[in-house]
């Protein structure tokens, strides 16, 4: 599917321009995790499993939150983002709490051109792909910077949730990738009535799309999970169930939210 042409620029300015509201926002609890706050779900430690002295190649990384919280268990991590604001502010945290967590402002299909290394594990969670216009350039990043037999470990909204209107009360979206959604969003998932508005370009990818482009790139799939909650509080018309579990009141636990892939590159 041929991209909008600028839309990594449009992308780019969105994130750059939500950066100072979600450093300030309770979302992301920036005291809590400078007082030792993890900013892992248990959905990922647990498919993690234990990474101490691991590689990491974390793509997507935001400002680093949970690269940071990698590296605190003891990971050696690479952190890759797009928006210059975002890895500005992840190196400046890094700093501050004396990590050793290594940072790469980069569209991420230009990765190979700023990084030469192989990596125990790939990670990536919760509103990325959804970004990238094409999954098997994705597949095929991943493949190229894990070692043979890495690990891949995958944390994302499910595609259902991208299929209905921002309040849940009808399909609006298709659940195949057809063609790109351009549209404007008024403040941020973080802080839902911040002043701001921006524009984004992004797609919707089925499962099919993500698994069998995994595949075709010599990642075997060794685990496939669904949740039928968002460990986020990221979504209108949400209720909580629990400590960090929330659904769509109306729709309860009816819709899968999240979903997870845990991968291994095929040695040869």
């Amino acid at each position: 599917m041929k991209p909008i042409e600028n839309y990594k620029e449009i992308n780019k300015a969105s994130w750059n321009n939500k950066v100072p509201i979600h450093v300030a926002s309770t979302f992301y609890d920036f005291p809590g995790f400078l007082n030792g706050k993890s900013s892992l779900n248990s959905i990922e430690l647990n498919l993690l499993g234990d990474i101490q002295g691991k590689s990491i190649l974390h793509l997507q990384c935001h400002f680093g939150l949970d690269s940071l919280s990698l590296s605190r268990l003891g990971a050696h991590v690479t952190g890759v983002d797009l928006s210059d604001k975002a890895i500005e502010k992840a190196k400046e945290l890094s700093q501050e709490i004396k990590s050793n967590t290594s940072f790469i402002c980069c569209d991420l299909y230009d990765l190979p051109k700023y990084l030469d290394q192989q990596f125990d594990l790939v990670f990536t969670s919760y509103g990325t792909i959804g970004w990238l216009p094409n999954i098997n350039k994705w597949s095929q990043l991943i493949a190229h910077f894990l070692k043979p037999n890495g690990k891949f470990v995958f944390v994302e909204f499910h595609p259902v949730v991208w299929m209905f209107d921002d309040y849940f009360k009808e399909i609006k979206y298709n659940y195949f990738n057809k063609k790109a959604i351009v549209e404007k969003e008024e403040g941020t998932y973080a802080e839902k009535n911040a002043p701001i508005q921006q524009d984004y370009i992004s797609w919707n990818h089925s499962l099919s799309d993500v698994i069998n482009n995994l595949i075709k790139n010599n990642i075997e799939i060794t685990s496939f999970e669904e949740f039928d909650y968002s460990p986020y509080d990221c979504f209108k018309e949400t209720e909580k169930i629990e400590p960090g579990k929330f659904r769509i009141k109306h729709l309860k636990s009816k819709i899968p939210m999240v979903y997870s892939i845990v991968g291994i590159k095929k040695d040869g």
